[in-house]
């Protein structure tokens, strides 16, 4: 019986020394430098920003996207979805505030229309818009309400798509995984883990490499090749998918090399500041990301336990072996776990915490399932957008 503990145990360091070698490194992650190189000629760039029910950070937002320091023709299209609130007044307000009034299109969107998400179907309007707002555009950035960047962003954003891979050509789609807010002692304890989570999902070495199959995105900030994007069948080709920039990343991918990285100079205006609204968080679409499948969450609940679970319970047990293969994987998920801390600039010793961090992400995801069989799935700004299954 002592034997059949010990290769129990061992199963969490054979997942750990996986994970730290042979998963893209993904643990290791941390933001790229800026590309150096400015391209010949800096392309027109169109944003379009959906928004439902934003005030209070659109016109931080619009503010400082009409700010950007880029070198050539730059617009802003908002469409705002049925807002109930003071979404348009705040975002054309931010536009007079920076004296560029004339830069900033505001689009009142239509009604949902069935087989769309809300996103998706927001988006769509915008890049119908554009076709006579700005018929220039080269690149078009997709970006949300709820995001701020950096006066660089743009510049930074451009230079990489045209600089792209140096085999496979320019970038069709470059995006940024934003700086999320980690103000309150839940965000601190739960939102570093939810980009690990996401980088271990999605490894970007893998996503980056044209050779892979791997792809994914961020959708706080996609720089989109416009020409690429029609090819791909426009957002129309994504119109049902709630995860929507994993969605177009594998689209884009079709069509050319994507690149995915961590911002530092794109950041969240949104806060998730109590348990339960990080909860909510991963709530709305984790049954999503495993496609409604109840074989793939018992999967998920089992891997969940081996990975992150076991190896601290293993570490009070009598057994002098199993104990010191607890104690091993432990510390190998730890350690995998600094770099992300760092990069949030968080203490160290949230690290040993992580196999609590893990269930209740665990727990959150029983609950999304729970919520799309009770036909709740999807919820986001009274919304129910999650496919129903028969």
């Amino acid at each position: 019986m002592t034997d059949i503990w010990i290769a129990i145990a061992g199963l969490p360091v054979g997942i750990w020394f996986y994970l730290l070698l042979f998963r893209g490194r993904f643990w290791l992650e941390l933001p790229k430098p800026a590309v150096a190189t400015a391209p010949e000629t800096w392309p027109p760039v169109a944003a379009v920003v959906p928004a439902r029910n934003e005030a209070g950070v659109v016109g931080k937002a619009i503010g400082a996207l009409l700010r950007q320091d880029y070198p050539a023709p730059f617009r802003v299209i908002l469409v705002d979805d049925n807002s109930e609130d003071a979404t348009a007044a705040e975002a054309r307000a931010a536009a007079e505030a920076a004296g560029a009034t004339e830069r900033l299109t505001v689009l009142s969107g239509k009604r949902l229309t069935q087989g769309w998400t809300g996103k998706m179907w927001a988006v769509h309007q915008g890049l119908g818009a554009l076709e006579k707002v700005m018929p220039s555009a080269q690149y078009v950035l997709l970006t949300d309400a709820d995001i701020e960047h950096a006066p660089d962003s743009l510049r930074n954003l451009v230079a990489r798509a045209c600089a792209g891979d140096a085999k496979a050509g320019r970038y069709k789609l470059v995006s940024l995984m934003a700086r999320l807010r980690t103000d309150t002692f839940a965000e601190k304890a739960l939102i570093p883990a939810y980009i690990f989570f996401f980088q271990k999902l999605y490894p970007f070495a893998w996503i980056n490499d044209p050779k892979s199959r791997m792809a994914g995105a961020a959708g706080g900030c996609m720089l989109v090749e416009r020409k690429a994007l029609k090819a791909a069948g426009g957002i129309a080709a994504i119109k049902d998918a709630l995860i929507d920039d994993c969605a177009l990343g594998r689209v884009m991918k079709k069509h050319g090399p994507i690149w995915l990285g961590l911002a530092d100079n794109v950041s969240s205006l949104r806060g998730y500041p109590q348990w339960r609204d990080i909860w909510m968080l991963i709530a709305r679409s984790a049954f999503t990301q495993l496609n409604h499948s109840t074989r793939l969450l018992i999967g998920c609940v089992l891997g969940m336990i081996f990975t992150y679970l076991l190896a601290p319970i293993f570490t009070i047990d009598g057994n002098a072996g199993t104990r010191g293969l607890g104690i091993m994987a432990w510390a190998m998920m730890t350690l995998s776990y600094l770099p992300t801390l760092y990069y949030y600039r968080r203490s160290v010793l949230w690290a040993p915490f992580l196999p609590l961090v893990a269930l209740f992400y665990l727990l959150a995801t029983v609950d999304s399932a729970r919520r799309h069989w009770v036909g709740r799935g999807g919820e986001w700004k009274g919304r129910m957008q999650a496919k129903k299954t028969a």
